[in-house]
């Protein structure tokens, strides 16, 4: 029929694509861990809505919980970028909470040689220590993955437990300041170094940094080619060594600065909340930035907004537990849910593309 009229039948559009619906996920996601939790605190005997409007009220509510939602943005922000830097080349690290620390660590005595020193070119140091060991720890993981075919994703959770452990050891050990007693604490770095807030939002200057990287992580992605050769690596290592890109470079480069931002990261948290090295650094950023970086689906300008919520959500969690009496570990529960909810989301939007492709 069609060739006697010579009209061919076009065919039905889908009303939603894979595409789309791959975007849609993770709101999804969020929504149905929302629902989950809302039915957690009823059985704990809470009214939903007023956890929820506390939450609101604990992260956005006043100028004091704007502060304290940036500050813990700022870190989050950086851990994002150090998932989704090695994802752009096919990796799945998350042990950013090990190079956050040690991170940390480095910022912490790089300049204690230097006491009375200009505040600026010390500022810049502990900064770079921070990457520099950062970059160095996460690097293991792609070394490893390329030349001994160890699972990325295993390595850099385990190098995680070491590398706090390594920080506790050096914390509690030969770094330890002998006036530390409750807290075991490497000596503080001198007050003149501490970084400075920004004007008009009273935030320390690191969340100017931790934005400055996002973008620039955005833009080398997305319109460079160093970006474009990343994504080749990440899409096909075969296709990548046929056109002639060193595959083992680009995955080992993509690890060492994933790792720097963590790094970073830790270095900024002594360098302006802290002041000095100690336990307070492991509060779960690494694990937190995780979640950060599934839920902005590994996309660097998204990571800053997720951040925002996700630091938000753990601002507010004080609050809760002010008025609620809830535990303090509540929002992580919210987190956790929200986690499961986006990697179930992740494995139905592979399963609509591989549907698509068919």
């Amino acid at each position: 029929m069609s060739s006697i009229s010579g009209i061919e039948p076009v065919p039905p559009k889908p009303l939603v694509t894979a595409a789309r619906l791959s975007v849609a996920l993770p709101v999804l996601a969020v929504l149905l861990a929302s629902a989950i939790f809302a039915a957690f605190v009823a059985l704990y005997g809470q009214n939903p809505a007023t956890v929820f409007g506390l939450i609101v009220q604990g992260g956005f509510g006043s100028s004091f919980a704007w502060q304290d939602t940036l500050s813990r943005a700022a870190p989050l922000v950086l851990v994002g970028l150090a998932v989704a830097i090695p994802a752009q080349a096919g990796l799945v690290i998350i042990g950013g909470e090990g190079a956050l620390v040690l991170g940390g660590l480095a910022g912490a005595v790089a300049t204690l040689p230097f006491a009375g020193t200009h505040a600026l070119p010390m500022q810049f140091l502990m900064l770079v220590a921070g990457a520099l060991i950062g970059g160095l720890w996460f690097g293991l993981a792609g070394v490893l993955r390329q030349y001994r075919g160890v699972n990325e994703t295993i390595s850099s959770l385990l190098l995680s437990y070491i590398g706090i452990a390594v920080f506790h050891h050096l914390t509690e050990g030969m770094l330890r300041d002998p006036a530390s007693f409750d807290k075991p604490s490497t000596h503080p770095i001198d007050p003149s170094y501490m970084l400075p807030t920004l004007p008009g939002v009273s935030v320390h200057a690191g969340l100017a940094v931790s934005l400055l990287l996002a973008i620039a992580v955005h833009v080398v992605l997305r319109y460079t080619r160093w970006g474009f050769a990343l994504r080749v690596v990440g899409g096909s290592a075969r296709v990548a060594r046929m056109i002639g890109l060193a595959v083992n470079r680009w995955i080992i480069g993509a690890s060492v600065v994933a790792g720097g931002m963590a790094g970073i990261a830790g270095a900024i948290e002594v360098a302006a909340v802290q002041g000095t090295a100690n336990s307070s650094l492991i509060v779960g950023y690494g694990y937190s930035g995780i979640l950060v970086a599934f839920l902005a689906r590994h996309q660097p300008l998204a990571i800053v907004a997720v951040a925002l919520l996700i630091g938000g959500m753990q601002a507010s969690a004080s609050l809760l537990q002010r008025r609620l009496g809830l535990p303090d570990a509540t929002m992580l529960v919210f987190q956790g849910l929200i986690f499961v909810c986006v990697l179930v989301a992740d494995a139905i939007a592979q399963q609509l593309r591989e549907t698509t492709r068919r």
